[in-house]
């Protein structure tokens, strides 16, 4: 989580990667729908998260800032695009999912958060949310398509996780509906992913406890889905009854589809030493410091987080970069 949201001064503010325009893009039409935000919206920030690595397969952004996102929704796939020119937000989609997609697009957008709750409690906090205002938690509505690459991202280093989720993806998803057919991609659906024999994880780098855990999370897909409906620490307890999906990934998985603001990551390589440089100038702070500095955020633990990462105070490396393995070559 840390090293995805540490602040890149980058024209989109979308985590990571080339920007790439898909051609043809005004070809066909699809369904399409405005809507007009209560304040300020960024989609970089606002969606960025949903971006696993500058290759996602399943998300682009455009030249002209627009976002394009593939998801396999309960109804089908789809491929939805977003722009926000002069302050409306317009949707377009397409695929058998692009009105299930369009339905939901506000909550997508942070229609369902509420920043005003948020009271920054350190200058640093402050300044950095004086900056972006534009800043909302998205809601996705989908588990699976957040926890499945969080499983990937679990003990391994983010170039491995994005190489693997690109590769999984583009060899057994199928090509996203479309003007953007062929260069986009819809992931597996559950059975896809449970029929995926064990040297394709192998190739894509994945060892074999991430891999277990994926296929014992596709096979309650349906039960997982339908903690949406439910509160983010029931939605959490629910995914984590699923051995190898724990409260790292059980956190990184309802920030995306519940827009859960006080879902801190816990267990994060990265975070508790970010966290603790910026409020406490305490670059070995462990989990328990993190959880104490951010009490004062009590209920909006995640946003507060998420700022101090936007606000660009890390502490220097000491250490070289963690080695990138590959399996797949052994």
């Amino acid at each position: 989580m840390a090293g995805r949201f540490v602040h890149r001064p980058t024209r989109t503010t979308v985590r990571g990667g080339d920007v790439v325009v898909p051609r043809q893009a005004s070809a066909a039409a699809g369904r399409m729908r405005s809507w007009v935000p209560e304040g300020p919206l960024d989609l970089g920030l606002v969606l960025g998260p949903l971006r696993r690595g500058p290759g996602d397969p399943t998300f682009r952004v455009t030249a002209d800032g627009s976002v394009w996102r593939a998801s396999l929704t309960p109804v089908g796939p789809g491929t939805l695009r977003v722009s926000a020119p002069g302050g409306e937000v317009r949707g377009e989609a397409w695929g058998p999912g692009g009105a299930w997609l369009l339905e939901r697009l506000p909550e997508m957008l942070g229609a369902a958060d509420d920043p005003d709750a948020f009271v920054p409690r350190h200058r640093l906090v402050a300044v950095a949310q004086h900056r972006r205002p534009g800043l909302r938690l998205t809601r996705t509505g989908l588990v699976l398509e957040s926890l499945i690459p969080s499983v990937l991202e679990q003990k391994v280093t983010t170039d491995e996780a994005y190489r693997a989720w690109r590769s999984l993806v583009r060899k057994f998803g199928s090509p996203a509906p479309g003007p953007v057919g062929g260069r986009m991609w819809v992931m597996p659906a559950p059975r896809a992913w449970a029929l995926i024999p064990s040297w394709e994880w192998h190739r894509a780098g994945v060892d074999d406890k991430r891999a277990s855990t994926i296929l014992r999370v596709v096979r309650v897909a349906a039960r997982l889905e339908q903690a949406v409906s439910m509160p983010a620490e029931e939605a959490r307890a629910r995914l984590e009854v699923v051995p190898g999906v724990g409260p790292w990934t059980s956190a990184e998985t309802v920030q995306r589809s519940h827009g859960a603001a006080d879902a801190v990551t816990v267990g994060d390589l990265h975070l508790p030493g970010i966290v603790g440089w910026a409020l406490a100038g305490d670059r070995d702070a462990d989990d328990a410091v993190m959880l104490s500095l951010l009490e004062p955020y009590a209920g909006q633990r995640h946003r507060a987080a998420r700022l101090i990462l936007l606000s660009g105070r890390t502490p220097a490396r000491r250490a070289p970069k963690m080695p990138r393995g590959d399996i797949g070559k052994l």
